[in-house]
């Protein structure tokens, strides 16, 4: 079997990374030099092992993060198919989504939480301010 190259190069994700750490915001949280963080990107039935593993829940998400030490911020894993499906259901591209995920693992690594409603629209403000950065808008509707 062959690998097959899906969605965006490498250094489409990490040039959203990139300036997503500039959101003053998401820059204070950063380590000194700025950190690292491995991004992989997979299939649902992969994130439904992680999901099921590392949170207890029986089902397959679209981002999940890790936590790292140090200067490695931590891992965020992305499920290629969820990206697909989001994308084509909220009327953008691929690259919109994937980036839009990249974002709010990253997020979700510095600290950020969506589980109120005061939570969410702070993370929702967040993602926002950094994907511009990146000049990428994301569909009505999807945040």
């Amino acid at each position: 079997m062959k690998a097959v190259r899906a969605g965006p190069p490498p250094a489409f994700v990490r040039r959203a990374l990139n300036r997503a750490a500039r959101v003053a915001e998401v820059a204070a949280r950063l380590p000194a030099g700025g950190g690292s963080v491995a991004v992989r990107i997979t299939t649902d039935e992969e994130l439904a092992s992680l999901n099921r593993a590392f949170a207890g829940e029986e089902h397959a998400t679209d981002v999940l993060s890790f936590a790292g030490e140090g200067e490695h911020l931590g891992d965020i894993a992305i499920s290629w198919p969820a990206v697909e499906r989001q994308a084509a259901r909220y009327g953008h591209d691929t690259g919109t989504e994937l980036a839009l995920l990249s974002v709010h693992g990253l997020l979700h690594l510095l600290g950020w939480d969506h589980a109120t409603a005061r939570e969410r629209k702070e993370m929702t403000r967040l993602a926002l301010a950094a994907l511009d950065r990146s000049g990428i808008t994301p569909a009505a509707g999807r945040l």
